[in-house]
């Protein structure tokens, strides 16, 4: 019996697999299912079932059905009267014959049987809502407000309070008054085919007049009333309310004398409006939180003309009176009128709207970003953000644009000519689109979300509840989907195409449907849109897509996209040069524009390099082809040496027999390559869906920039040695030292190296000093080569760092090294060489000078007390004298407080007295190192971890210095663009907090390196 029961009952939408009771037992509990037939119980009862199946959830339907239906018969329990007499009882049979009556059921199941406009309401709602369910079973009489009419039409749902006496209601009748009305409009939504705006209006009517009776009540507990105005701003000024969003709303008083009173019905209308449905928001009166609840049509006047941002006027495009003194309240929206049409032209208004753009998707979890309708990208604050800015700037001269709601104001700037008609329409389908997935999601419990759910079948209970259903070879979820992709995706871009293209058309000179704007609204747009150089910028915009040329046609099609992501960055005037450079160069060139076009995130990677990066341009400008790298994310990768080097070496050895300079040219033209590579990863890496699918981490970078530098040594020295006629058996090797021996090189640090030689064995014998000399010229030769002038970045070679420094030879021979070390050397230059590691030249002579080195560095039973006191001697004298003047060294990244000299000074103290025990510390690696001394218990765990944070953070700063302003610092800046950038680069959010971060990030590390340093 059960098998056919159940399968019978999945005809009419009912889950065989639903974990609640079954659905068999409840519709035979409301009469509806013949258990034994295995049918509805009758016709009526089948018709019902038809009804429930079409719900979003019948599962869910029926089971609130059934509490509802309990609920009532338990507040309405049949009456038990004694059974009449028997005369009574057939006097009453005939009446009942001859009049052909049958005895009315008022019950909820008697009335659906006859009211099957109140089944498709009431089924709908409970299919569709649990909270909506459970307000039904607390109350089991509110089922009535959704019986059709006498006339036969459904009942009202344009957001009227039915509040019954006259007068000021009692709040529990007005929260009562409230659920009943808003549980006609989610009916009336789910059943009548309304449109979007019939039901945020109805929605808006409901909370106006929740406002005003709020209001009454709260006047009515005043001994006179005050003239107030309230405010409605955001959506409920826009008549686009959600069915769950706060309210928000701006106080307004005539005078001084209205103050207190009004301060006191403002007060208490939030209260009881929170009691009854949903929170009032006053945040957005002036001065937010901290300001008045309640200011003067003065106070507020004096507000808006001194001290008011741009975004504070951008909310007042949605503000109208809702309740209270309705004269003050058109007298308040008269007198700052015109303050809104001119906030585009207040100096600040540049910087304001970028920070709203950004807001657009900021503290959106990143979990969750692409199930956002709201804030996501291709979400409903791209609509908004997009028709509100080109309301701020035509509004101005153009009035029919001066009007409150999204879809309204879109139809103005599509009637203006500001939007094309199809876009127009493409965009007016998205927003309707989300914003009723918005409704539906919030209906389900009447909480708060605008987060699709991730699960199939939440997203089947959503698409049924939005009325999709079933077609041939593809189910309602993934009809859903589609179209959810498919409206995101038009928004997004039309959000930049909105945004950018009628600059294009003001500047391009070609046909167009919508009227062209002049070129002092297109200067001003890009002025808003944060371009410091306007005039400049539409040069460039000119330059590029002028004519009718096939370029040119690409270029309209890019530039929106490419406006819009550089309008993100601190400098968007140099990225638009750079990118017009850039195109100037390979415009001819038949890949360049359709790589850009057809590679999908290689325009948009593009304008983050070129916005961002001085040094990523710069490189790019010098080998333009090297665009390509950004298409393929296999090319955004570090590279190790043992893949470097063998090309590196076969570019020099292709050119040594014709000429030694192509040879180090063409060597030179491979680190070219490679540190772009590297800068493109290290740019992007925090770049959200721009970044490589394995970004580059800071230690990734500093290794891959190590092996580069390697791979260039090593083929530079097969240059050189080929210059000088050098005798057989003689060694040469090139030891590297500093960032470079550590596997930890920046952008901006040279090569430290030492140079060793050892001579032949019959040469030492006779004792020639050739062989010195040869190695000499082999040392000058090599750091010549890298360092001439020439279209590829110089790499400087640093041997300071050998006995003597600077008056010491460029090269000794292994002996004298030996000699020098057990005769002269000092503790730091033991110290130096705990970074020493072989690059490139012989090995086995790497090999004996590193068995020497570790006779220094890891000397037998550590340092003596001398020793550690001469060391932290000499780190107080460093930070003394080396600090550049002028510098802050709570922000100097390298010699700074708490910044990489000092966690690289204590992490080598723990090497030089306890290596000789740990093996581990045996490692050129600051954070190898660091890591060991922890393990080996030298380092508690807190420490660790703050020395850590600390030195990743200076050299994440000190690269991202680099790449923003193409040339070396070791200084964070306080401000400017220059932070911004670093900022931007690193994925954070606010400069200020940002420079906040870094100085508690350092002080840990400065105060982890003291306890170190004083163990």
């Amino acid at each position: 019996m059960t098998r056919p029961t159940s399968a019978r009952l999945a005809r009419y939408g009912f889950s065989l697999t639903d974990a609640g009771p079954k659905a068999a037992d409840l519709l035979g509990g409301l009469g509806l299912w013949n258990t034994d037939g295995q049918e509805p119980a009758d016709e009526g009862a089948g018709e019902l079932l038809t009804v429930l199946s079409r719900t979003a959830d019948p599962n869910l339907a029926l089971r609130q059905l059934h509490r509802v239906v309990e609920a009532e018969r338990r507040a309405h329990p049949p009456a038990e009267t004694p059974p009449p007499p028997a005369e009574s009882r057939l006097r009453r049979a005939l009446h009942l014959h001859r009049h052909h009556e049958e005895p009315v059921d008022e019950s909820l199941l008697g009335t659906l049987r006859r009211d099957k406009g109140l089944a498709r309401r009431l089924f709908s709602v409970l299919g569709a809502s649990s909270s909506l369910g459970d307000d039904l079973v607390a109350d089991p009489d509110r089922w009535q407000v959704l019986r059709t009419e006498k006339n036969g039409v459904a009942p009202s749902a344009e957001g009227t309070l039915d509040l019954g006496a006259d007068g000021p209601p009692t709040v529990p009748a007005l929260r009562r008054a409230y659920r009943a009305a808003l549980l006609r409009i989610a009916a009336a939504d789910l059943t009548a085919g309304r449109g979007l705006e019939q039901t945020m209006a109805a929605i808006t009517a409901l909370a106006d007049a929740t406002l005003g009776a709020a209001y009454d009540i709260a006047v009515s507990e005043v001994p006179a009333e005050p003239s107030l105005s309230v405010i409605a701003m955001g959506k409920c000024g826009a008549v686009e309310l959600n069915y769950v969003s706060d309210v928000d709303v701006i106080f307004v008083c005539r005078g001084d004398e209205d103050l207190a009173a009004g301060t006191t019905v403002a007060a208490r209308l939030i209260e009881i409006c929170g009691q009854v449905a949903w929170p009032v928001d006053a945040a957005l009166r002036p001065e937010g939180g901290r300001g008045p609840l309640v200011r003067t049509l003065s106070s507020h006047l004096a507000y808006y003309h001194r001290w008011a941002r741009t975004w504070e006027f951008q909310a007042l495009l949605k503000a109208r009176h809702a309740v209270g003194d309705a004269e003050l309240g058109a007298e308040w929206l008269a007198q700052l009128g015109p303050l809104i049409w001119h906030a585009a032209e207040r100096p600040e208004a540049v910087d304001d709207i970028r920070k709203m753009r950004r807001r657009i998707i900021d503290q959106v979890p990143p979990k969750q970003k692409d199930r956002e309708i709201k804030r996501g990208p291709g979400g409903l604050r791209d609509i908004e953000f997009a028709v509100q800015l080109l309301q701020l700037v035509h509004g101005r001269v153009d009035e029919s644009l001066r009007v409150g709601g999204t879809v309204p104001a879109l139809r103005a700037l599509v009637n203006g000519g500001y939007v094309g008609r199809q876009d127009g329409e493409t965009l007016l389908r998205g927003y309707r689109f989300l914003r009723a997935v918005e409704h539906r999601l919030q209906l389900q419990h009447l909480s708060r979300t605008h987060t699709v759910p991730a699960g199939t079948d939440a997203q089947r209970w959503l698409a049924q509840s939005l009325g999709y259903a079933p077609l041939p070879g593809r189910d309602v979820v993934e009809s859903f989907r589609a179209d959810w992709v498919a409206h995101a995706a038009g928004v997004r871009r039309l959000h930049a195409k909105l945004l950018y293209r009628p600059l294009l058309e003001s500047v391009a000179r070609v046909p167009a449907e919508q009227l062209r704007m002049y070129p002092e609204s297109a200067r001003r747009r890009l002025q808003v849109l944060g371009y410091a150089d306007p005039a400049g910028a539409l040069r460039h915009i000119e330059s590029l897509t002028g004519g009718l040329s096939r370029t040119a046609a690409i270029q309209r099609t890019l530039l929106p996209v490419l406006l819009e992501e550089l309008a993100d960055a601190p400098e968007p005037d140099r990225g638009l040069l750079s990118y017009r450079q850039l195109s100037d160069k390979l415009g001819s060139a038949p890949w360049y524009l359709r790589l850009l076009r057809d590679e999908g995130p290689v325009v948009r990677r593009l304008a983050r390099l070129l916005g961002l990066s001085r040094y990523a341009a710069d490189l790019l400008a010098r080998d333009p082809e090297a665009l390509r790298l950004l298409a393929d994310d296999a090319e955004l990768t570090p590279r190790t040496r043992e893949v470097l080097e063998p090309g590196f070496m076969s570019a020099a050895t292709r050119h040594l027999s014709a000429d030694l300079t192509q040879a180090i040219a063409a060597v030179r033209a491979l680190r070219r390559r490679e540190l772009l590579r590297l800068a493109c990863a290290d740019v992007l890496a925090n770049a959200e869906d721009l970044a490589p699918a394995r970004p580059a981490a800071m230690q990734d970078v500093a290794r891959g920039l190590s092996a580069v530098t390697d791979a260039t040594l090593a083929a530079a020295l097969r240059v050189a040695r080929e210059a000088q006629d050098t005798r057989p058996g003689l060694r040469f090797t090139v030891i590297g030292m500093g960032r470079l021996g550590g596997d930890e090189m920046s952008y901006s640090s040279d090569a430290d190296v030492l140079f060793v030689f050892d001579a032949p064995a019959s040469d030492r014998a006779a004792g020639q000093s050739s062989d010195s000399q040869v190695a000499h010229a082999i040392a000058e030769e090599l750091r010549r080569l890298l360092g001439m002038p020439a279209h590829d970045p110089p790499l400087g070679i640093d041997a300071d760092l050998r006995p003597e420094g600077r008056q010491g030879p460029l090269v000794r021979s292994l002996a004298a090294y030996r000699s020098y070390y057990e005769r002269w050397s000092k503790v730091w230059e033991a110290q130096a060489l705990l970074r020493a590691r072989y690059v490139c030249g012989d090995v086995s002579l790497g090999d004996e000078f590193l068995a020497l080195a570790d006779t220094l560095r890891y000397p037998d039973g550590g340092l003596s007390r001398e020793h550690v006191t001469e060391i932290r001697r000499i780190k107080a004298r460093v930070e003394n004298e080396r600090l550049p003047r002028g510098a802050d060294p709570a922000t100097h990244t390298k010699l700074g407080r708490g910044g990489l000299a000092d966690v690289e000074w204590a992490v080598q103290l723990l090497q030089l007295r306890h290596a000789h025990a740990v093996p581990g510390l045996r490692s050129t690696r600051t954070l190898d190192a660091l890591d060991a001394a922890r393990d080996a218990g030298l380092v508690d765990d807190a420490d660790t971890a703050a020395l850590r944070a600390g030195w990743t953070l200076a050299a994440e700063v000190r690269n991202a210095l680099t790449l923003v302003r193409g040339r070396p610092t070791d200084q964070l800046p306080r401000h400017g663009p220059e932070l911004a950038g670093v900022v931007q680069m690193l994925g954070a959010q606010d400069p200020q907090e940002f420079v906040d971060e870094y100085l508690k990030t350092t002080r840990r590390a400065r105060a982890a390196t003291e306890h170190v340093l004083e163990g």
